[in-house]
């Protein structure tokens, strides 16, 4: 029975992501044109795209749960759809982990590599929502500061890429950098994935021998002015904090 599930799984996960992928065709070319003519305001737009984008991510989660591709649970929804004027940080684990953050976030703004803007299933959909490509330091930071004036939250994986099992993780210096040099307070999520699922070496058919479990967790917020008021510069606290970031990001298995 257990292989039979597993080839189950297999079969759910791929029919998920062809109806990912078919959504996003539908969306990219029928749905955000549509808004595109008739929502003129440029902000109203992407929020408008944003909240699709958060029903669209929810529906597309509870169909792998139902199908039994995976289970999750996500804990402190609520503490993030409260959130405002923040920068959403997270470990990286799996493939859909945006997906599954994003999917509790009515407004959430993303830092994207710069891959996701030639995807043919995404592009149209990230230019849509206004988000952020992760080029530019410059224009980054006020693109940034932009958004935050507005209150709203950005999303960004400081690994850059997704966790390799067995190779310790570390952080690249851009969430650390916008927050400081931004005076933005951060909202810590940690993601575990039992057993691992869609990492970044295996392909999305090669599902474990059990269903895999999702725990996104919402911990606390660190708050940026101690590390600038501690620090001879806006470097040096920029790289304190991304040091206090790496141990909140990735705790010790008895703080977990």
């Amino acid at each position: 029975m257990s292989k039979v599930d597993q080839y189950w799984r297999v079969f759910a996960t791929g029919l998920c992501f062809t109806i990912f992928g078919f959504g996003g065709l539908v969306l990219s070319f029928l749905i955000l044109p549509t808004i595109a003519l008739t929502t003129p305001n440029i902000i109203k737009r992407e929020l408008k795209a944003q909240r699709l984008i958060r029903f669209s991510f929810n529906a597309f989660c509870q169909i792998m749960k139902f199908t039994g591709a995976i289970d999750y649970r996500i804990d402190g929804a609520d503490l993030l759809r409260e959130d405002r004027n923040c920068i959403i940080v997270a470990n990286h684990p799996s493939l859909i982990d945006y997906v599954l953050i994003a999917s509790q976030l009515p407004q959430c703004d993303c830092l994207v590599k710069a891959a996701i803007w030639e995807n043919p299933f995404m592009k149209r959909i990230v230019k849509a929502a206004g988000y952020i490509p992760n080029q530019a330091p410059d224009d980054l930071l006020e693109r940034c500061e932009e958004r935050f004036s507005r209150g709203n939250v950005l999303l960004v994986f400081p690994e850059g890429t997704r966790t390799t099992p067995g190779i310790e993780p570390s952080l690249q210096r851009g969430a650390a950098q916008i927050a400081t040099r931004t005076q933005t307070d951060l909202r810590v999520i940690h993601i575990t994935v039992s057993p691992t699922f869609l990492t970044k070496e295996k392909k999305w058919y090669q599902v474990p021998a059990t269903k895999p479990f999702f725990h996104i967790a919402v911990k606390g917020k660190i708050e940026v002015a101690p590390f600038i008021d501690n620090s001879n510069n806006l470097t040096s606290a920029a790289r304190r904090l991304n040091h206090h970031l790496a141990h909140s990001i990735f705790p010790s298995e008895e703080s977990i």
